[in-house]
């Protein structure tokens, strides 16, 4: 906040400028020569700051949804946060990433273009130990990815950009899709290099390890929104109240969610000794007839009852029961 004068300064500053003591413009060019800004023409900012703060908004929305989703995919503690949001030329973030590494080639509709999603070689090589069966472990040694981790870690990239439509929301509903994936980003071109970006990085840690996962998104790619990118429309967007049309718009996303069913045909007992002789053709004997109910299942609840049998020679169960709710069964752990 400015400092306030008081009266017996104001009397003394007037006293000055009427004897002379203060010059009027000397004080005018000191004034110009502080609001000049030095203006890089090979880095030029294309984003404001409140573009830029709204931007921040999305991705940490953004890193508090990948921290749900990847704890739960992976079974162990992952926590996500905002390092840094730059505006740098895609030159520059191309040279600043290690070979090799895993980057992901996104479109995202309705924009036009690809934006980049990459993988620090410190966090994809540990998502990979813990999706194999390992304790989520760091490499002391970063080497190439091999053909079947690079498979592995297309599914996780999918992971990650299912978080994007629900970030992006507020602002626009976004769909992305993962084009091809790449581990030397000298082979990567999307826009050329002195175009500007917008880099995000993720702080990322995973168990006891940390590391880093970019976004960069070139500025020519969200041109046609820039003017959205506003703390009104955000909020705005935020606030919205639950309309009746809004929530019947959910109601119908809902109705088309999918999940799975789970028939238990019967259960059975085995000694290990019989388990390592069992060959073909052998038949195990389970504790339900062949006309006796079975439990559907969704999940671990028992939510419907019926016959196993056939239709159209397919596999098939008919419900004969609906399980009412305080009833339903649940799997033993």
């Amino acid at each position: 906040m400015a400092d306030v004068l008081s009266q017996s300064e104001i009397d003394s500053l007037l006293s000055a400028l009427s004897t002379g003591e203060v010059d009027v413009d000397e004080i005018r060019r000191e004034s110009e020569d502080q609001r000049i800004k030095v203006y890089d023409f090979k880095r030029p900012d294309k984003l404001s700051k409140e573009q830029m703060r709204t931007i921040q908004m999305i991705h940490e929305n953004m890193a508090r949804l990948l921290t749900t989703s990847l704890s739960t995919h992976l079974r162990t503690m992952v926590d996500f946060e905002v390092a840094s949001i730059e505006q740098l030329s895609y030159d520059e973030f191309i040279r600043s990433l290690p070979d090799p590494t895993m980057i992901g080639i996104v479109e995202l509709y309705p924009f036009n273009g690809q934006f980049i999603l990459e993988i620090n070689p410190d966090i994809g090589f540990v998502i990979l130990d813990r999706l194999f069966g390992g304790l989520g472990k760091s490499f002391n040694k970063v080497r190439a990815f091999t053909d079947i981790e690079k498979v592995v870690l297309k599914r996780v990239f999918n992971w990650l950009l299912g978080c994007f439509p629900e970030a992006w929301e507020n602002i626009i509903r976004v769909e992305p899709q993962l084009m091809e994936i790449e581990s030397n980003p000298q082979f990567i071109q999307i826009v050329p290099s002195n175009d500007m970006t917008i880099l995000i990085t993720l702080q990322t840690r995973i168990s006891n390890t940390e590391g880093l996962i970019n976004i960069c998104i070139p500025y020519i790619m969200i041109e046609p929104i820039v003017d959205k990118l506003n703390a009104q429309q955000w909020f705005a967007k935020t606030r919205q109240e639950q309309t009746t049309k809004h929530i019947q718009s959910l109601k119908n996303r809902i109705k088309e969610a999918v999940i799975e069913l789970e028939v238990e045909l019967g259960s059975t007992r085995l000694t290990v000794s019989d388990l390592l002789f069992l060959q073909a053709g052998d038949v195990i004997r389970l504790d339900r007839r062949v006309n006796e109910e079975v439990e559907i299942r969704i999940g671990k609840q028992v939510k419907f009852r019926g016959i196993a049998g056939t239709y159209h020679k397919n596999r098939a169960v008919k419900i004969t029961e609906v399980v009412k709710k305080g009833e339903e069964g649940e799997i033993d752990e």
